[in-house]
C-alpha cells in the first residue's frame, strides 16, 4: 500500500467529516477481513497500519490451547449477548449462526510472553479478498455517517422540525 491510501482517508475525512481514527480502524478491519479470505490464513491475526507511510503488516497470533479456548468462549458469550440485546430492541428473533472463525477475541488481558506473533503479510490479495475489504470499508463509512446524523438530531427529540425530502 502506498501513501495514496492515507491521502484518500484524509480526503474522506474532509469531505464527509468522519474522524480519521474511525477510517483507519475501518481500513485495518478491512485488511484483516481480506487476509482471512486468503488461502492458508491463520485463525487469529492482527493488522498494524503505519499511518505515516500507509504500509501495513499482518501478524498471526498463536496462543496456548487453554487460553485460546477461554478467549473463544468469552467472545462467543459477547456475540450471543449482543444478538440477544438486538432481539430485545427490535422484537424480532435473530437467526444468525455464530461460528468460531468469525469471533473477535480480546487479547488485552493476555500476557505478552504467552502470545507468539509471526508476520504473515501476503504479497497481494485476491479478487474476493479485495471485494471483502471494499465492502467492510464502505459499510464502516455508512455506519459513521448514520451515527453523525443521529448525533446531530438526538438533541431535538421533542421538537417539531421542518425539512425537505429529496
Amino acid at each position: 500500500m502506498t501513501r495514496e491510501i492515507i491521502e484518500g482517508i484524509q480526503t474522506i475525512e474532509r469531505e464527509k467529516g468522519i474522524e480519521s481514527g474511525t477510517l483507519i480502524e475501518a481500513l485495518e478491519d478491512a485488511l484483516l477481513a481480506a487476509y482471512k479470505k486468503t488461502p492458508g490464513a491463520a485463525r487469529h491475526a492482527t493488522v498494524e497500519l503505519d499511518q505515516d507511510t500507509g504500509d501495513f503488516r499482518v501478524f498471526s497470533i498463536d496462543l496456548p490451547g487453554d487460553i485460546e479456548e477461554r478467549l473463544v468462549d468469552e467472545a462467543r458469550e459477547r456475540a450471543i449477548d449482543a444478538l440477544e440485546q438486538q432481539e430485545e430492541e427490535t422484537g424480532e428473533k435473530s437467526h444468525v449462526l455464530v461460528t468460531d472463525e468469525e469471533l473477535t477475541i480480546d487479547l488485552t488481558d493476555v500476557p505478552e510472553d504467552v502470545i507468539q506473533r509471526e508476520e504473515v503479510t501476503p504479497d497481494d490479495f485476491g479478487r474476493i479478498a479485495a471485494q471483502t475489504a471494499k465492502q467492510v470499508i464502505l459499510q464502516r463509512i455508512r455506519e459513521a455517517e448514520r451515527e453523525m446524523m443521529y448525533d446531530e438530531y438526538i438533541d431535538r427529540v421533542t421538537e417539531v422540525v421542518t425539512g425537505i425530502v429529496q
